[in-house]
C-alpha cells in the first residue's frame, strides 16, 4: 500500500494543499497546533472509519467554508487507485469518481493502522480498551466478526435484563437457558478468533519491542480468560448466584483481558512512560504485521506524536527501522529527527505544508 498524492480543500484549519510523500518516511514537523494530526486524520479517512480523534463529521469543515474536500491516489493490491471525500453535513465517499454507499464502502480499499497518544490507553487504562484493540484489529482481517460481536453483545444484554428481575422474581429463572446458550455459542467463537490473532501478534510483538527497547527489554503478551477453558456455558450456569446479585454478567469474553509485561512486570503498574508507550507503538506495528501477512498488503503507519517521552534509542528505531513501510510521521521537536537516514521531512506551518527536504 503507498500514498502517491493527497490533496484538501476546507479540511480543518489546512490551507488547500497538494501532497506526494515520499515512498518511505515522511516527517511532518511544527509547533502544536499548526495542522500536523489534521493532516494524518486526513490520510485515515480514507480507510472508511471515522476520525480516530473521535470527531463529528460537521468538525472537520474549515471555519467559515461551506465544506471539505479531500482527494487520496494510492497504490493497493497491485492497482493505483483515486478515492475522494466529501464533508457537508456529512461525509460523502468516492471511488474512481463513482458515489459509494457510505464512507465505510472505503473499507479494504486503503489500508493503514494509526499511533496517537490516546493509544496509550492501551497499557495504562482498563481491559476494556486492550479488548476493544483485539476486535477491531480482528475485524479488519475477518468481515464476519462483528456480527459475532454484537450476537454475543446482544444476547449478554439480555442475560443481564433477566438477572437484574431475577431477585424480585425468582420464578423466571428459566428464562436465563436461551440467552446462556447463544452467549455460550457466539463467546467460543469470540475467544477462538482473539486467541488466534494474538497467536499471530506474538510471532512479532516480542521481536518489534526488543528492538526498541534497544535489545534490553522482553515484552510478552497473554491472553486471560474469565472462563476456565471453553467451557463457557458451565461457567455461566456455575455464576447464576453472584451474577443475581450484581445484576450483571461476570464470566465471558465481555470480562477478559490482554496481559501485558516488561520483563515479567505488569506494564500498567510498573511501566515508565517512555517504556508504555513504547508498548503501545509496538501493538500497533505488531497489528499492521499481521494485516500485512494475512492480506498481502502493508499498510501505511501513521505515527502522530510517537516520538515523545521515548529515548534516543528508541527514536532511532522508529525513524530507521520501520521498513518496507510507507510512514507518516508528526513531531514538534525537529531535533528528534536529527538521526532519520533516510526520507523526507516537512514543516507544517499555520496548516500550511511547507516543501520537504530529502534525506
Amino acid at each position: 500500500m503507498r500514498i502517491h498524492t493527497f490533496s484538501c480543500r476546507g479540511f480543518r484549519n489546512l490551507q488547500p494543499l497538494e501532497f506526494s510523500p515520499d515512498a518511505g518516511m515522511n516527517v511532518i514537523c511544527g509547533e502544536n497546533a499548526q495542522g500536523k494530526t489534521n493532516l494524518l486524520e486526513g490520510l485515515w479517512l480514507f480507510t472508511g472509519a471515522k476520525s480516530f480523534r473521535g470527531a463529528k463529521d460537521g468538525e472537520l469543515i474549515r471555519f467559515g467554508e461551506p465544506k471539505a474536500e479531500l482527494e487520496l491516489t494510492f497504490t493497493g493490491e497491485e492497482v493505483e487507485k483515486t478515492a475522494g471525500l466529501t464533508v457537508e453535513e456529512r461525509r460523502v465517499a468516492f471511488l474512481h469518481g463513482k458515489k459509494l454507499p457510505s464512507p465505510a464502502s472505503l473499507a479494504g480499499q486503503f489500508c493503514a493502522i494509526v499511533f496517537s497518544p490516546a493509544d496509550l490507553s492501551l497499557v495504562r487504562d482498563g481491559p476494556a480498551v486492550r479488548r476493544r484493540f483485539l476486535d477491531l484489529a480482528i475485524s479488519q482481517i475477518y468481515p464476519n466478526y462483528p456480527a459475532i460481536l454484537r450476537a454475543y453483545l446482544r444476547a449478554l444484554g439480555q442475560r443481564n435484563s433477566v438477572l437484574r428481575d431475577l431477585k424480585y422474581h425468582p420464578e423466571i429463572e428459566a428464562l436465563l437457558d436461551p440467552f446462556e446458550d447463544e452467549l455460550a455459542a457466539q463467546g467460543i467463537k469470540i475467544l477462538r478468533y482473539r486467541t488466534r490473532y494474538l497467536e499471530r501478534l506474538r510471532e512479532t510483538l516480542p521481536k518489534i519491542y526488543h528492538g526498541l527497547s534497544g535489545q534490553r527489554e522482553t515484552l510478552t503478551a497473554e491472553y486471560l480468560c474469565s472462563a476456565e477453558g471453553e467451557n463457557l456455558r458451565a461457567a455461566l450456569v456455575a455464576s447464576r448466584r453472584q451474577d443475581c446479585h450484581l445484576a450483571a454478567t461476570s464470566v465471558g469474553p465481555h470480562r477478559d483481558d490482554l496481559a501485558l509485561q516488561i520483563d515479567g512486570m505488569p506494564a500498567r503498574n510498573y511501566g515508565s512512560q517512555g517504556q508504555k508507550r513504547s508498548v503501545a507503538l509496538a501493538l500497533k506495528l505488531a497489528e499492521a504485521d499481521v494485516l500485512r501477512r494475512m492480506t498481502g498488503e502493508t499498510p501505511v503507519a501513521l505515527l502522530d506524536d510517537v516520538m515523545s517521552e521515548l529515548d534516543p534509542g528508541r527514536q532511532d528505531y522508529v525513524l530507521n527501522h520501520i521498513r518496507d513501510w510507507q510512514v507518516f510521521l508528526t513531531c514538534c521537536d525537529p531535533s528528534n529527527v536529527v538521526r532519520l537516514a533516510q526520507g523526507a521531512v516537512y514543516e507544517m506551518r499555520g496548516g500550511a505544508l511547507l516543501p520537504g527536504q530529502k534525506r
